[in-house]
């Protein structure tokens, strides 16, 4: 996993064209780790921008990247993180696997549970 990843959430977010050649930019300069997550609505243009840098060849695989994705709050209970991940990598489009997939939130929604 390299050391120094991309950020991609953004305050108001860009149009999705944008943040695709933000992405293709970051590639170019050697970016390999991005951290992204369902709640930022920029997986679709990540994916977008993977397929891109493989077919102009600024990766050789999709080995070559990594990419850290988290799903919110509200897809922490167990029937609905399966179907969470599988939409994030959908988005993903030629992610195949994301090298972390983080809960956010779970323990702040575990301990409330807890305290009921």
């Amino acid at each position: 996993m390299p050391v120094i990843g991309l950020g991609t959430a953004a305050i108001p977010l860009p149009p999705h064209e944008v943040l695709t050649s933000i992405f293709i930019d970051a590639y170019e300069v050697g970016h390999r780790h991005f951290d992204t997550a369902s709640l930022y609505e920029s997986e679709k243009p990540l994916g977008k921008a993977v397929a891109k840098a493989l077919e102009l060849g600024l990766i050789k695989s999709r080995d070559e990247v990594f990419i850290t994705s988290k799903l919110w709050t509200t897809d922490a209970h167990p029937d609905l993180v399966v179907p969470a991940l599988k939409t994030s990598l959908h988005f993903l489009e030629t992610v195949q696997e994301v090298g972390a997939g983080v809960c956010r939130s779970v323990f702040d929604s575990l301990a409330s549970e807890a305290e009921t």
